[in-house]
């Protein structure tokens, strides 16, 4: 093992040793691209990112699934430019058995002293993580200023925080269920358009769709500044060119998606880009 280049790694290595799997985060607070082998869609859907589990690329690669006790793997050759140009750490919460609770602001915090039990807390820069014993199903915006980080997510180390950790609560794992009738499908709830009535992609060919999302995602990951605005101007050339015919799959916007938040926007942005483009257009 090599010595530690930096704090970051030094941080990262100290998470490892006490069970928690650990990556290092880039400028913005968020995971280094993927490897040359996996960019671009290069490894055939980024599989690593489907299930739980560690990620098997040499170079911290697909986000969450990066994170690792593996001193071996923290401390590799591989890793060194990585933690040259980190930021930051992050930590994939259910690899330790834990769920984390993301409390965006002053509102979020109120409701969880009135609605959740006590546990550890850690404050973050707008609000605080609240840290349970058990892990779940990760979900965003589960109510206003709510997001829960476990399964197949990554949250930002940002210290051990205060207080004994407690278990985690059913009123927490009742936020990631949806009731049967209100319950929407991935795409009903980033707003995918509906198929054409014949069925039939008016492009005709698959390939003109994959070079059209090809190039969506590269000119989100060239943007050089106004990543918000970049967002949105692609997600609205995607669906002026795509959005009427159906040919748009769930893949094709988590494609997108996933370019996005590697370039720093969060979910909650890409949810709303997507929903106003779709409104721009009268989707």
């Amino acid at each position: 093992m090599t010595q530690p280049a930096n704090e970051h790694q030094h941080s990262a290595l100290r998470l490892a040793s006490s069970g928690l799997p650990a990556l290092p985060l880039r400028k913005g607070k968020v995971p280094f691209g993927n490897c040359s082998d996996c960019a671009r869609n290069a490894c055939g859907g980024r599989p690593n990112m489907k299930t739980p589990g560690p990620c098997t690329c040499p170079a911290p690669c697909h986000g969450w699934a990066a994170a690792t006790v593996d001193v071996n793997v923290l401390t590799s050759p591989a890793w060194a430019a990585a933690w040259r140009e980190a930021q930051a750490i992050a930590y994939h919460p259910a690899g330790a058995g834990l769920t984390v609770v993301d409390l965006d602001d002053i509102d979020a915090i109120r409701w969880a002293h009135e609605n959740l039990p006590a546990t550890r807390t850690v404050p973050t820069t707008r609000g605080e993580h609240w840290v349970y014993q058990g892990a779940i199903q990760s979900a965003n915006a589960v109510r206003p200023g709510v997001d829960i980080k476990s399964t197949m997510a990554y949250a930002r180390w940002l210290g051990a925080g205060s207080g004994a950790m407690t278990a985690l609560p059913d009123v927490v794992r009742a936020l990631t269920v949806k009731e049967p009738t209100t319950a929407m499908t991935a795409s009903q709830a980033i707003g995918m358009p509906a198929r054409s009535v014949d069925g039939e992609c008016r492009h005709r060919t698959p390939a003109y769709l994959e070079r059209g999302i090809a190039m969506a995602e590269q000119r989100i990951t060239d943007a050089a500044g106004g990543v918000h605005n970049a967002v949105y101007v692609t997600f609205l050339a995607v669906l002026s060119t795509h959005g009427r015919c159906g040919c748009l799959t769930e893949d094709h916007i988590a494609r997108l998606f996933t370019a996005a938040q590697t370039k720093g926007e969060s979910p909650r942005h890409c949810t709303d880009a997507w929903a106003n483009a779709r409104t721009r257009l009268g989707l």
